[in-house]
């Protein structure tokens, strides 16, 4: 059998850099060069600050690097002395989470590869089996045609997405019932038939692969005549920006439906915990919605990178074609008691697990009155009697907290968002 002693992956990205690193760690014999066209991303690979925050990730790379890892420009070189090119021969998608992406490579699930039914294409694919048998049972790693492995990874996302706009439409449900979305999916999760994972009440999904992939299946499912299927999956998108823009509302409305000039803590940016990925990240779209109506932000994220929640929020679709009105509106700061200083509420938008130790009396002391706590994560609940006795305001994701909010007279200026209406519609990927 062809056996593989040089790979290149084109792209030096989230997925692209993580998977060879582990790979060239797990197969010291093969030699793996990662290529980029984006010098400044290669040079980081190939310095002490890693493009990418991903725990255990630096140790792998520095285990590695320059002896049979390594970071290029030089595309055509590394392509000519390649076995095995990543992207352009075989379908093997990646199932990583961010956060967990060095666990899930080196204990995955499941590999799967996919290609050509011909003689060729049985011999690649037993060839790029022969590289993840390094470390991987062979039960776990599953052989398919191309359509079958693409198809699957699309799906299984969609899955994913599936469920937390599952749940999270539930959570709209309890806070008007009076139900806890967290009891509620603890009773569901135990049906063996449903299980736990993926029913965690919040803002809305994010990163680079849930909304994508959703959006590529309904974009087939309308190329192939497929309507009903297509709008299915649709739904599973309008939800997640429901949920997003009702939660914004919320912010609004407890805030004596106006918040034009309020100063407001906005506390995590990145998309989950433990990653400094931004993209799609719910944060961006709460931000959005609060500077539409005059919000004066105040941004806190322990990963992401000044220069990055700036470039997010500049994006024509976020900063309704005034980038400038970010300058005005939004502060990034690197403390998250700096933030929170004369801020009218604070906002968690990301899971993030250092604001669970937060001094919320130093907060509340320095806070406007009355201070109000929008938990976006559920990261707080074992902390609602502690910060109800300090004298906040609390509201959460799919469960009444206040039982009593503060009586106010409402402006007569109505909100640009609404809760209620439907979402514009994005251009399919």
């Amino acid at each position: 059998m062809f056996q593989i002693k040089r790979i290149c992956c084109i792209g030096a990205g989230y997925v692209g850099g993580p998977t060879c690193s582990v790979i060239a760690e797990m197969c010291p014999e093969i030699t793996v060069t990662v290529v980029d066209v984006n010098e400044s991303r290669i040079k980081a690979w190939n310095s002490d600050t890693l493009p990418i925050y991903e725990p255990g990730l630096k140790e792998v790379v520095e285990s590695c690097r320059g002896r049979n890892l390594f970071f290029s420009t030089d595309i055509d070189s590394a392509i000519r002395e390649a076995d095995l090119v990543f992207i352009s021969v075989l379908s093997n998608p990646e199932f990583l989470a961010e956060g967990t992406a060095v666990r899930d490579l080196k204990e995955p699930d499941r590999v799967l590869i996919g290609g050509d039914e011909t003689a060729e294409g049985q011999r690649a694919i037993r060839a790029l089996c022969a590289v993840y048998e390094h470390w991987v049972p062979k039960a776990r790693i599953i052989t398919t045609n191309t359509w079958s492995s693409e198809l699957s990874k699309l799906a299984a996302n969609a899955f994913l997405a599936q469920r937390i706009s599952s749940i999270n439409s539930i959570s709209a449900l309890c806070e008007a019932t009076g139900a806890d979305v967290e009891e509620v999916a603890k009773a569901i999760g135990m049906d063996q038939r449903i299980g736990s994972k993926f029913l965690k009440a919040s803002v809305g999904f994010g990163g680079s692969c849930f909304q994508k992939d959703v959006l590529n299946l309904v974009y087939l499912c309308e190329a192939l005549n497929l309507p009903e299927v297509a709008s299915y999956w649709q739904q599973v998108i309008d939800m997640n920006e429901y949920q997003r823009r009702r939660f914004a509302c919320r912010i609004i409305d407890c805030l004596f439906n106006t918040v034009t000039g309020k100063k407001i803590a906005l506390l995590g940016f990145s998309f989950k915990k433990d990653t400094g990925d931004t993209r799609e990240s719910s944060s961006i779209y709460i931000s959005k919605y609060l500077m539409d109506e005059g919000a004066k932000l105040f941004i806190y994220d322990p990963k992401v990178l000044k220069e990055q929640i700036i470039h997010d929020l500049s994006q024509p679709s976020i900063s309704e074609d005034n980038p400038e009105r970010v300058s005005e509106l939004v502060t990034v700061t690197s403390d998250p008691y700096e933030a929170c200083q004369s801020a009218h509420a604070l906002v968690i938008c990301t899971e993030w697990d250092m604001f669970k130790e937060l001094d919320y009396e130093k907060i509340y002391k320095k806070m406007l009155k009355p201070a109000f706590i929008f938990d976006g994560r559920r990261v707080l609940d074992h902390l609602h009697p502690h910060l109800q006795n300090i004298g906040f305001q609390i509201e959460t994701i799919g469960k009444k907290v206040t039982t009593a909010r503060i009586p106010y007279t409402p402006a007569a200026v109505i909100p640009r968002i609404s809760a209620t209406e439907p979402p514009p519609k994005k251009a399919k990927v």
